[in-house]
């Protein structure tokens, strides 16, 4: 099973560090870079040299938004699989970020081991086509 180079968009410090933790520790994971904002996340993405297989988006950031990472990723046409975890995981919501990219959208309060099965199936290349967890 292969590692995930992974990107996490996340504007709490502490939500981050025990996300980075938990995924590093229980999914094929390794996070390779973090932003807190919409234009940090926006420019490391558009990096050529920063190779990811996975980018987790939160929505509400410390400025700007993960629906405007969703855009401006969906638009660069790299291959990586862009999920959202988010507290606002609505019908609605996750019905909007699918519309703008996102390959999946999970509850930080209840997907958690989700993700981290995504994870696993993803890096067993179980996931190539685009699966939307969205009931």
């Amino acid at each position: 099973m292969r590692v995930l180079n992974t990107f996490l968009v996340e504007d709490s410090p502490v939500i981050c560090k025990g996300l980075i933790a938990t995924l590093e520790e229980l999914a094929p994971v390794k996070v390779v870079g973090v932003a807190e904002d919409e234009a940090s996340a926006v420019v490391w993405l558009a990096q050529a040299d920063n190779q990811v297989d996975l980018v987790i988006v939160d929505i509400f950031l410390k400025a700007g938004s993960g629906l405007g990472v969703l855009r401006s990723a969906s638009a660069l046409a790299a291959h990586y699989k862009l999920v959202v975890l988010t507290n606002y995981a609505t019908t609605d919501m996750k019905r909007k970020c699918l519309e703008l990219g996102a390959d999946a959208v999970f509850d930080k309060s209840n997907d958690i081991e989700t993700l981290i099965d995504y994870c696993d199936q993803l890096a067993r290349g179980e996931l190539e086509t685009s699966v939307q967890a969205v009931p």
